[in-house]
């Protein structure tokens, strides 16, 4: 395919990262309109020709997740029906994650549903970021490629030259990632011992590990209500942790996350922009591009050359061979 065959189109879940994507490319924003009916039924129509092209979709499906995931679905109809030759579903930020499996009676597994709802409106392929759950992968009866964020959190944070440093898993699920980062860092490694009590409430009384005069680098793939993080930050200060940092690869950001994390004592909150930061939000929030990740994965998409490069951790797994950590 040549380059002049690929076009790529913006939802309205996070246009600027698809505006900054295209920069990288220096390709043009396909058209696109999206309004809704009286009634608040979604109303697309591609403003551009789409025949025989290779088409990549920009959407997250983040808050409001309903809205974001219909109008994936829709234009994807749209675009298929327009007799594109292939669709690419560009879904930085994957929603519906949580219900991953049946962990009772009578409960849906909603990762599945939307995987084979977005296979049927017509995706060819799935490009994404740090998936909940890895598992999600296989969901899916497309390809996926998984990418991750640690690569350019790994960047920032070596650039910020921290000393005596900890990295610290908030929770049991988080143990493979930040084990990475600790061995990339050549850092120590700690587990905070979560029990949850309702899905916006936690406990947390003990840290695994030695964090007393050190300073810390919590590791996450998303943060939703905070209040995870706003108890982990204070179990680590209250065992002599000095400052505390956050590299969390989505800011979902819902509820009262921005007064909860404002109200802890953090020195710095990492995020990346495949969701769109509120209006208001800290002054210790920094933001950490991945549209130049984007960019590349989707030129090798569109060439047909191999992603799995950009699968790296940029850290040796434990059995020091296997550069894709959930593969």
């Amino acid at each position: 395919m040549s380059d002049q065959e690929m076009k790529i189109f913006s939802g309205h879940a996070n246009r600027k990262l698809a505006e900054d994507i295209c920069a990288h490319l220096n390709v043009p924003l396909g058209g696109l309109t999206i309004d809704r009916f009286p009634d608040g039924e979604t109303n697309v129509k591609l403003e551009e020709d789409v025949r025989g092209r290779d088409i990549f979709l920009i959407q997250p499906t983040c808050p409001p997740v309903n809205t974001n995931l219909i109008e994936l679905l829709i234009v994807m109809d749209a675009v298929r029906r327009s007799s594109a030759m292939r669709i690419t579903a560009v879904i930085p930020y994957f929603g519906y994650a949580r219900k991953d499996r049946k962990d009772e009676g009578r409960v849906p597994i909603t990762a599945k549903l939307v995987a084979n709802l977005i296979a049927s409106a017509g995706a060819d392929r799935v490009l994404t970021i740090d998936l909940h759950a890895a598992q999600i992968q296989g969901f899916f009866d497309i390809p996926v490629d998984h990418l991750y964020a640690a690569p350019a959190m790994l960047r920032y944070y070596e650039a910020k030259k921290i000393e005596d440093l900890a990295v610290v898993a908030p929770d049991v699920g988080s143990i493979k990632m930040a084990r990475a980062y600790a061995k990339h860092f050549h850092a120590t490694l700690a587990i905070v011992d979560k029990r949850r009590m309702s899905p916006d409430s936690v406990k947390m009384d003990y840290v695994i590990g030695d964090v007393k005069g050190k300073n810390v680098l919590m590791v996450e793939d998303m943060i939703a209500t905070g209040t995870s993080l706003a108890e982990a930050c204070a179990v680590l200060k209250k065992n002599g942790a000095q400052d505390v940092y956050v590299a969390a690869t989505h800011p979902v950001f819902c509820g009262d996350v921005v007064n909860k994390l404002g109200r802890s004592k953090f020195a710095e909150i990492t995020v990346t922009d495949t969701i769109p930061l509120p209006e208001k939000v800290m002054a210790n929030v920094k933001v950490v591009s991945l549209a130049p990740m984007l960019a590349q994965a989707i030129m090798r998409i569109h060439t047909n050359e191999s992603v799995s490069s950009l699968f790296n951790y940029a850290v040796e797994e434990e059995n020091g061979t296997d550069s894709n950590p959930d593969s």
